[in-house]
Order: structure tokens, then sequence, then C-alpha cells
């Protein structure tokens, strides 16, 4: 099974940008930020979450993401798929063709996995990752700068 970073980061971003989008448009940078995921990292992920319709984007000042459906509605499988991430456990990509050009004697094993992965992932949405956030701390990144400048911005 194959799960890289595309397919983690994307969903990270879809939690992020939901638990925060009844403030209006998130920005990318925003998420970068919290989330410790490269800017240009995310500006791929995210053109290609838009063209799958999972969310829309605000441009000009005070421009963002938002996201295009009801959370209920987006499923991690969603997620995953809208950024080409495959989610096949067999070593032949379901072409049966795994050991010398023939079926390998666990190719239903992994084709099993697949179907199983798919289902528990298509089970989850990103409501239910959301409300599995709430009353959880979520990652803040540290302010470093001196005492000083902290004490100006709250005053």
């Amino acid at each position: 099974m194959r799960l890289t970073t595309k397919g983690r980061f994307a969903v990270t971003a879809m939690v992020d940008l939901a638990m925060r989008q009844n403030r209006g448009p998130v920005t990318l940078a925003a998420i970068s930020d919290r989330q410790h995921i490269s800017l240009s990292y995310l500006e791929q992920l995210f053109g290609k979450l838009r063209r799958a319709k999972l969310v829309s984007s605000v441009r000009g000042p005070g421009g963002g993401y938002n996201i295009a459906q009801a959370p209920q509605q987006i499923t991690v499988a969603h997620i995953v798929r809208a950024v080409d991430e495959p989610l096949d456990a067999t070593q032949c990509g379901g072409k049966e063709n795994c050991h010398e050009e023939r079926r390998c004697m666990t190719h239903d094993l992994w084709a099993t996995l697949n179907e199983k992965m798919h289902e528990y992932l298509s089970s989850v949405t990103l409501a239910d990752l959301v409300a599995h956030q709430s009353g959880k701390p979520v990652a803040v990144i540290k302010d470093f700068r001196p005492r000083e400048e902290k004490e100006k911005v709250a005053a």
C-alpha cells in the first residue's frame, strides 16, 4: 500500500481549510504556516482540488480558498483521488501481470485490501475529520518574535 505525502498533505490541508471556512476564504500561505507544508506544493495540490471541484478560489484582497461542497459530502477518498494519489496495494496496478506477466499468488489478498481501503476512505468525510478535531488543540506555529515586538502588537 502506498499513500504518499501528496495524499496526506491534501487531506491535512482540506481539514485545515474546513475548520476555518466560516471566517471567509483561507489563504494557502496561512495553511502552509500552520501545517508546515511548502506553499508551492500546496499550490499544486489546490490546483488539482479546484479542478475536482472540491475547493473554489476567490481572487483579490481577502481572497483565498473555500470548500466548494458541504464537508459532509467530501470523503477522504475524493480528496486522495483528486490529487492523483494511487491507492493500490497490488504490485501490478490491478492488471494481474504481477509475476512474470501472470497473476501472482497473493493478488487477491492485495486486491481485497484495495477494496477495503477504498471502502474505509469513502466512509470518512471531511466533516468527520473536523468534528474529530473539536476540543483538541490544533498545531500552532511558535511565535519567534522578540517579546517587545509581541507586546507592541498586543497593545
